[in-house]
């Protein structure tokens, strides 16, 4: 049981996704509930209140506390950064920039389509999945896991890739190229020596992405462009 939010406050709007995402539900054989919210405030009273939400369709131009407000408590004061897949609907294009530190998954623009709403919630449901899922690796003698929601990001040296958490690392040996063949959507390479969870990015400019851990990351001019576009847009393309 998947529980899905809309937060807008246009009725017709919330009505349409509404209906549009029974369809999918339907088609996709996904179980869910869905709940609306038209105001940003009543959306936060809920969380505080200890409701849970597994994908939120927010609003960004909401009448008073906006989207993008609403989205910075659900990542800040609520302190969920990865679990919650938000996507962002507006009428304006122009607003992606702005989203990169709420790590949105994705940012519709009105009028939004069916074919929009079964895209993106088949890549939440796929997201969502795998942050129970387990990385698995051999350190000498040892076979570890470690969930891939903890990783930071991996590093190669030579034939060495170390896998960095927030407060550790281990090292085994492999190569970069058929590491990245395997791992979740939401990792994505910057560099040849840097494969990155992009959930736990905390900042990122032209040529750096800051984790949440403070490293500083080098983007190679390579992949600079497809970077910007994931991780202003929160897809799931390496």
């Amino acid at each position: 049981m998947y529980n899905i939010g809309i937060c807008d406050d246009g009725r017709n709007t919330c009505d349409s996704l509404e209906k549009m995402i029974s369809v999918c539900a339907e088609r996709k054989h996904i179980e869910l509930e869905v709940n609306i919210w038209y105001a940003g405030e009543k959306l936060c009273e809920f969380l505080k209140q200890g409701g849970r939400l597994d994908i939120l369709f927010l609003d960004i131009q909401l009448l008073e506390l906006s989207g993008i407000e609403v989205g910075d408590f659900i990542r800040n004061r609520m302190e969920d950064r990865e679990m919650m897949q938000i996507i962002y609907i507006s009428g304006e294009a122009s607003y992606a920039g702005r989203l990169f530190k709420t790590q949105p998954m994705d940012f519709l623009v009105k009028p939004i389509t069916q074919r929009q709403i079964d895209d993106s919630i088949e890549l939440a449901v796929k997201l969502l999945a795998k942050k129970t899922a387990k990385f698995e690796f051999q350190n000498r003698k040892e076979h570890l896991y470690v969930p891939y929601d903890d990783i930071l990001f991996f590093e190669s040296n030579a034939r060495k890739i170390k896998l960095v958490r927030s407060k550790s690392a281990d090292e085994f040996y492999g190569s970069m190229k058929e590491l990245e063949k395997n791992l979740p959507m939401n990792f994505l390479k910057i560099h040849q020596s840097y494969i990155i969870n992009r959930e736990h990015a905390a900042r990122y400019t032209y040529e750096t992405v800051e984790m949440d851990n403070g490293a500083i990351l080098m983007i190679s001019k390579t992949y600079r462009r497809r970077v910007r576009d994931s991780l202003l847009r929160g897809g799931g393309s390496r």
